[in-house]
């Protein structure tokens, strides 16, 4: 029988539906299969793969890590002398054993509990610290306890008070029964050389949680968020560095967190101990700094300044001159022997980790480092920072541009009628004081006489005529290649890179004007305001031949065995390639009369003085004090680099500086390497054996 619709057959029918159906049952054990299979390998790679991490998670979720910080290396000077260092003390913690927040049920329940613990340690407080001293209050306790976790997990110790004395540690020790949670703690004071020893460049500390400013722990906040790192965890209440030699080698003084394996309830209050992992001790840092030699260069300095209040320089006392800086960099290594920024403070006021409004209040500012950043002290009339004009101080470097650009030669001629002109309008520069210094033999001349008007015309007009307005790019790549406007390399945050008045910020105009104005200004020394720092590597660069090195400030790295984990070593930036004529002239030239300030020193040496003139608002222009130079003149051993805003005449207001400097060096090193110290001591030694000799004599 056929279906009439189909035109098929039953029997043929029926084969299609049992062929139909076939297939739908082997779809289904096929699917079957692959979600089987699927299970299979599913469950393989947990067990086989993922297996040891669920653990941690799963144990993690039992167990917390409470981290312990290390003991923070030394920063020594470069014979070992402390200059920071961590001292023990002990501190009182409390870890919440309840739950104690007022904000759910059982919080409330327990909080009268918790409430009178923090009276009784109040109590005890004031007994043990008798009438003089200020006891911490009940409601700073509780303060301190976080009883609503708002900054602590509930399982983190809380700390009550740093640094108890004995008699409170032996009363929590034997009542530690009656205060549940609490334990004594060992932590760490910073403590700081009370010479108070190149502070700006050591730098200070702060806790943890005051760094949000500092880009420089964004990693390592977002990792103790995650506690993912437990080694390197940070505590609140660590001391971390904020500036200078603390910030800058952070990681190497640090060392590594310990921390404690602690069992958790489901409730996050700690139950037990499960395992101790200790810390690691921070490494110490030697830096090139010599306490004796950076000393005697602050209190050069500190003199100078009351020596300018009472004394006329460039016609007049300068009691404006408040602020004074020096850095002594060896020209052979590197190596920053001082590096002085006064006034200066004491560094102890951040023992603890945050300093008082009060001893804030009274910085005004020192404590950043005027030798590498820009400083005003605060107190000066005009404000004015360690960032200056060079003034004649760029002289031998405008010489040896006009060199090397063929402007001139090294046997060429000019005659100095103390006053010049520029420009369509014509206007004039003239020479310090009017002076007109007369016939120059060679370019020498003009730099020993600190010839404005031979600047202009011989370098900062000629590079005008030769390059048109490129000029400013070709004298632009003199000074970095010097040194000035860029960063010097040194190891030490918040370097400054300058003040370029030539070439104007991009969409800003010329503060000086044209193009050819601003070669002009430049070529004397009007063009650029530079750090100490940076005239000291420049000086240096001079006196090697234009070999730029790094200024380095870090000797070597030592960990707690004493063991040498990194020493520095002459680090060459650049070679600034010109004829051997140039640099001899060069030398020749850098001769400024400075006979006062360094009268009897027994070595020939190169130098420039510089007075740059600053603007003052309606006072008008105001000097400031600059001076480099090197010793010895044809085998250098140290360059100095001293400046004293608002001081006037630099051979008056900072060569006297520089004259300490170097009989300080020479004191402890030698500027012809032998130590006048040890001749001193040498000398005495025998003259005390022959005054023993002669009493011996005597006595036969």
């Amino acid at each position: 029988m056929r279906s009439f619709l189909s035109g098929k057959s039953q029997e043929e029918m029926d084969n299609e539906n049992k062929h139909s159906l076939n297939v739908r049952i082997n779809m289904f054990f096929f699917g079957t299969f692959i979600i089987f299979c699927i299970v299979i390998v599913r469950l393989a790679m947990i067990q086989f793969v993922e297996a040891p991490t669920l653990t941690e998670k799963e144990a993690n979720q039992n167990t917390k890590n409470i981290p312990l910080p290390p003991d923070r290396g030394n920063i020594c000077d470069v014979t070992g002398v402390k200059l920071a260092y961590s001292k023990p003390v002990q501190s009182l913690y409390i870890t919440l054993m309840k739950d104690y927040n007022k904000t759910t049920d059982k919080g409330k329940k327990n909080r009268s509990e918790i409430e009178n613990v923090a009276e009784r340690m109040a109590a005890a407080f004031k007994q043990l610290g008798g009438q003089k001293a200020k006891a911490m209050t009940k409601e700073e306790i509780i303060e301190a306890m976080d009883l609503e976790s708002k900054r602590d997990n509930g399982y983190t110790p809380r700390r009550i008070k740093m640094g108890l004395d004995q008699k409170e540690i032996q009363y929590f020790m034997e009542h530690k029964s009656d205060f549940p949670g609490i334990e004594i703690i060992e932590e760490t004071l910073r403590l700081y050389d009370p010479d108070t020893v190149s502070v700006q460049t050591v730098g200070y500390v702060k806790s943890f949680k005051r760094t949000e400013s500092l880009k420089a722990y964004d990693k390592a906040r977002q990792e103790s968020k995650d506690g993912t790192k437990p080694d390197e965890t940070y505590m609140k209440d660590e001391l971390v560095g904020f500036d200078g030699i603390e910030l800058s080698f952070q990681d190497e003084l640090r060392g590594k967190n310990g921390y404690k394996v602690m069992s958790i309830s489901s409730a996050n209050i700690p139950e037990e101990v499960v395992d101790i992992v200790p810390p690691v001790k921070g490494n110490d840092v030697w830096l090139t700094i010599h306490k004796e030699i950076q000393m005697k260069t602050e209190q050069a300095i500190r003199d100078q300044l009351d020596w300018l209040g009472t004394h006329a320089v460039s016609g007049k006392t300068h009691p404006e001159a408040v602020t004074g800086y020096a850095v002594a960099m060896e020209v052979d290594t590197g190596n920053v022997v001082a590096m002085a920024s006064i006034p200066d403070y004491d560094t102890n006021i951040w023992k603890t980790g945050a300093a008082s409004t009060a001893d804030f209040d009274k910085l005004k500012g020192n404590y950043q480092n005027g030798a590498i950043t820009p400083l005003s002290s605060g107190k000066s009339k005009h404000g004015f920072d360690s960032a200056v004009l060079l003034g004649s101080t760029i002289k031998p470097l405008s010489v040896l541009v006009g060199l090397n650009e063929k402007l001139f030669t090294t046997t060429t001629t000019y005659n100095d009628t103390g006053i010049t002109y520029f420009g369509k309008e014509q206007k004039p520069v003239r020479n310090s004081g009017g002076h007109a210094y007369g016939f120059f033999r060679t370019p020498a001349d003009a730099i020993e006489k600190s010839s404005n008007v031979f600047m202009v015309d011989m370098v900062g007009n000629s590079l005008y005529k030769k390059f048109g307005n490129s000029g400013v790019g070709v004298w632009d790549r003199y000074m970095k290649e010097f040194g000035l406007g860029v960063s010097t390399g040194i190891d030490l945050p918040r370097e400054y890179l300058g003040t370029i008045d030539y070439r104007p910020a991009e969409g800003k105009k010329n503060t000086i004007g044209s193009p050819q104005a601003a070669l002009v200004y430049a070529s004397f020394g009007q063009g650029g305001k530079y750090t100490p720092l940076q005239l000291a590597q420049y000086t240096a660069t001079l006196a090697n031949d234009g070999e730029r090195i790094k200024p380095q400030i870090v000797s070597k790295i030592t960990d707690a065995s004493g063991k040498v984990v990194k020493q520095s070593k002459r680090e060459v930036l650049n070679k600034v390639k010109l004829d051997p004529s140039y640099w001899k002239l060069i030398r020749r030239g850098m001769n400024t009369k400075v006979d006062e300030a360094f009268a009897g020193f027994p070595y020939d040496f190169a130098r420039k003085t510089g007075t740059s003139q600053q603007d003052a608002g309606r006072d008008g222009l105001i000097d400031n004090g600059v001076f480099i130079a090197y010793a010895p003149r044809n085998n250098p051993k140290l360059a100095v680099a001293v400046v004293i805003p608002e001081g006037g005449f630099g051979a008056s207001s900072a060569a006297p500086v520089a004259r300490k400097i170097f009989d300080a060096y020479d004191e402890v090193y030698g500027l012809d390497g032998v130590p006048k110290k040890q001749l001193q001591n040498q000398s005495a030694g025998n003259e005390a054996e022959k005054a023993k000799g002669a009493k011996d004599n005597t006595a036969h």
